[in-house]
């Protein structure tokens, strides 16, 4: 597998769910399914669900990925990170500060911040001690169809920072390798993966996994 840092990052797919795709019953059993498939981060994103709702999945969800070896990352919600013992948070440009999440995981958290398109917004998540830099959409994305759209050129300039950097917005099997070859270290992935059942679900990790076996330097 590929090299891994000190928290526990190292290149390959970034599952990030969603709840529009991956009701309840099927949340863990579908990140299950991208874990067999080699998928070396996992995020749960959960915007609607009550509060003890998404504290017994989250729950669960850290289970699973400390099963499969892989950190769980919470979405926008250091307190939940904190009380599930995840392995970090990101965090959006208008979700919280990097700073307060820092202070209240500790130095051993994942904190990973979202950049957009832009290598300021990105000096200043790495002054805030950002673990990794979130760059996109690149694509037309169905999860955040107007956010901001991205160059891959950005990537490689990105690795200048020397932290993980990672692609997100409608990447899917047949444009993640060109964002690979551009510079991205993780390809941040949600209807492109989960969109289909577990048999789908896996098959399609399985295959991100072998772009980044042919693609990736350090993979």
């Amino acid at each position: 597998m590929g090299t891994v840092n000190a928290k526990g990052l190292r290149p390959g797919l970034y599952a990030i769910t969603d709840g529009k795709l991956l009701p309840p019953d099927r949340l863990v059993p579908a990140v299950e399914a991208a874990l067999r498939g080699g998928a070396t981060l996992v995020q749960y994103r959960e915007k609607s669900l009550p509060h003890a709702e998404r504290l017994r999945l989250s729950s669960n969800l850290v289970a699973a990925c400390r099963n499969a070896g892989v950190p769980l990352i919470i979405n926008d919600d250091p307190q939940l990170a904190k009380r599930v013992a995840a392995g970090g948070v990101h965090m959006g440009q208008s979700d919280g500060s990097l700073a307060s999440a820092r202070r209240l995981l500790g130095d051993d958290a994942i904190l990973g911040a979202t950049c957009h398109a832009s290598l300021d917004l990105a000096a200043e998540a790495i002054e805030s001690s950002a673990d990794y830099l979130a760059f996109g959409r690149f694509f037309s994305s169905g999860t955040k169809p107007d956010a901001p759209s991205a160059e891959p050129g950005i990537l490689g300039e990105a690795r200048a920072f020397e932290k993980p950097v990672t692609a997100i917005g409608g990447i899917t099997l047949d444009n993640g390798e060109s964002l690979i070859r551009a510079g991205a270290d993780l390809l941040a992935v949600v209807g492109g993966l989960f969109d289909g059942d577990d048999t789908v679900i896996e098959d399609r990790a399985r295959q991100f996994t072998r772009l980044f076996a042919a693609h990736h330097p350090l993979f």
